[in-house]
């Protein structure tokens, strides 16, 4: 589990893909930098394992899945990427709850800057739209951000200058694809209300409904 807080952006040393897997070197100079194999850390918000460490540098394996569903397979040697170790319980939760578990693919559609900060508009698929809301949380390339807006094609955020800079939306270009995970709380309240069965078939039927949901703060 993550938080979208990123702690260092780094650089991809190189890349192998397959055709049912790859793996990526990346160079990250992290906070004690105590990243051991077997470690989970998010690249780009993608939670991966630490295959093998030689000082700054670090490995992963990257399945099938994973280059099917993320744009991890799009990197090039020289890319930054953003890193981030996984929550410590106890810790401050300061962005919010991310798992690693991307979604889909969002594209840049406009970088639109404001004062130091940007706002930034991205396209998104109608199944994933479908849990964004105003003021809620949504990953992007592994960071917290905030919708302030959306629409039937995409959704924005604004991002501040402290953000912009230790991340890489520092060189974000209008065009780029990007990773989102949706905020997981929407999902598992879908799930519950009986909008969605996962394809599996239930005998009860939930007994939250709309109404519910409002009743009680929702």
């Amino acid at each position: 589990m993550f938080t979208g807080i990123i702690e260092a952006v780094g650089r991809v040393n190189s890349l192998a893909v397959g055709a049912e897997s790859g793996r990526v070197s990346i160079s990250a100079s992290l906070p004690d930098n105590q990243l051991k194999i077997g470690d989970s850390v998010a690249i780009n918000g993608v939670c991966l394992t630490v295959t093998s460490r030689n000082g700054d540098q670090f490995t992963a394996d990257i399945g099938r899945e994973t280059l099917k569903v993320t744009n991890l397979g799009g990197l090039k040697a020289g890319s930054s990427v953003n890193v981030e170790r996984p929550l410590r319980l106890g810790s401050r939760l300061d962005g919010h709850l991310v798992q690693g578990h991307v979604d889909g693919i969002g594209k840049i559609l406009n970088i639109n800057k404001l004062g130091g900060g940007f706002e930034v508009t991205l396209e998104a698929s109608s199944d994933l739209l479908r849990y964004i809301v105003r003021r809620g949380s949504v990953t992007i390339n592994g960071i917290s951000l905030t919708c302030t807006d959306y629409d039937e094609r995409g959704f924005k955020v604004f991002l501040i200058p402290h953000t912009i800079e230790v991340t890489t939306f520092k060189s974000a270009r209008e065009g780029d694809t990007v990773n989102l995970e949706i905020d997981i709380i929407g999902k598992y309240v879908e799930k519950l209300s009986g909008s969605v069965s996962d394809g599996v078939d239930t005998e009860k039927q939930s007994n939250i409904s709309e109404e519910f949901l409002k009743d009680h703060g929702f």
